[in-house]
């Protein structure tokens, strides 16, 4: 066991658990320069999302948009150094310990919020999106420079796991309208330094705020599931898109 059954005992009651650095300096420096080398070719051909453009947008709208919250889905597909992070020992015998020997990915995706410009994610449970069964998913969610509330580090409000939240994503004020589904007062912002990570379940409600300095955030997040899990009532089948990380029996 790599957590400590007082960690095991944090997450489930709070829904999410800081773990601090876990990427050497080393892997960093490849992260880093594969995260910018992605994002600069999918920023020119138009491979990439903005969350904070308008839906629908063309390229050129979301590229000059005045917010950039840029997103791209299945990093690993375009990575091989994030392919291959997918499977760190390290961060697999954590997941182990929340949810069990046998790992499947559901998939991944890179955050980047530019200096200055960088767009926020407001309050949301991810399986209220991904409507997946049974809502036993955990997130690694991976910084590759230091984070605080100003430049958008993570934010939970602990113990909001245990009540699932259903609505429209269509509908973004729902998302807005924090005063009906979050207390912000009982908020925790989960400072990291580069190469550090969180875990968080895919019910736990976290926001980030707009970076609005001059440092950039880079963050890649990478959400595990046990085989079996149905996304949308259809069973996740392994294959290249969700390969199976590792099997114990």
């Amino acid at each position: 066991m790599t957590l400590t059954q007082e960690q095991i005992d944090f997450f489930s009651e709070n829904g999410y658990l800081p773990y601090g650095k876990i990427l050497s300096d080393g892997e960093l420096e490849t992260l880093r320069a594969e995260y910018d080398r992605t994002f600069e070719n999918a920023f020119e051909s138009g491979g990439f999302n903005n969350l904070s453009a308008e839906t629908g947008a063309d390229l050129e709208a979301k590229q000059a948009a005045p917010r950039q919250m840029l997103q791209i889905m299945q990093m690993c597909e375009r990575s091989l150094p994030f392919r291959r992070l997918l499977y760190q020992d390290r961060i697999l015998d954590i997941v182990q310990d929340l949810i069990g020997p046998n790992i499947m990915l559901f998939h991944d995706q890179a955050l980047f919020k530019p200096a200055r410009t960088g767009g926020p994610i407001t309050w949301h449970q991810d399986n209220a999106y991904w409507k997946c069964a049974p809502a036993n998913l955990i997130s690694c969610w991976l910084t590759l420079d230091d984070v605080v509330r100003e430049n958008g580090a993570m934010q939970v409000l602990p113990g909001s796991h245990h009540k699932p939240i259903w609505y429209d994503p269509s509908d973004t004020t729902i998302l807005l309208d924090s005063e009906k589904y979050v207390d912000t007062s009982k908020a925790v912002v989960v400072d990291l330094p580069a190469g550090g990570c969180m875990f968080h379940h895919c019910q736990t409600l976290h926001s980030t705020e707009p970076n609005t300095t001059p440092q950039q955030r880079r963050a890649f997040a990478i959400h595990f599931m046990p085989p079996g899990t149905s996304h949308l009532d259809q069973p996740l089948p392994v294959g290249f898109s969700h390969p199976m990380l590792r099997m114990r029996v």
